[in-house]
């Protein structure tokens, strides 16, 4: 007689799985360059991530026609002798001031990667260190 796939998957859930073993360890110390470099290549992640998205989102503004609305409202506002928009959003400018902050998060990503390996690491001082479970399935 065959069984019913029903039947099969019942069977299967009742049997107990292997003991995996566990194994509880602490991280006492968290290695100063390796954490800089890390938080190095997470930063320029992010800005590679900032500078895309800035052109992407510059590109669809300006093919919509935003930017010209916006443009011709400013002028309205500010009379005949207002400054252009289009002068001051223009792809250059806007990519420029991209180039300035993906630079600066890098840096202070990085500086932020340094600092929380040497936090870390006189903390565990303190409290011993965190206290980490893993297992082997």
């Amino acid at each position: 007689m065959s069984s019913s796939v029903a039947e099969k998957l019942a069977r299967k859930s009742s049997r107990r799985p292997a003991s995996a073993k566990q194994v509880r360890l602490k991280l006492v110390y968290i290695d100063f360059w390796s954490s800089v470099k890390l938080s190095f290549l997470v930063g320029l992640c992010l800005a590679i991530i900032a500078i895309v998205g800035t052109f992407l989102v510059w590109t669809v503004l300006n093919q919509t026609g935003i930017f010209d609305q916006v443009n011709s409202l400013f002028k309205d506002i500010s009379g005949s002798g207002g400054a252009d928009l289009k002068s001051i959003l223009g792809l250059g400018q806007v990519m420029g001031f991209s180039l300035i902050v993906a630079i600066l998060d890098i840096v202070v990503i990085t500086a932020l990667g340094a600092i929380f390996a040497l936090l870390y690491n006189l903390s565990v001082k303190i409290t011993g260190g965190l206290l980490v479970g893993f297992t082997n399935n």
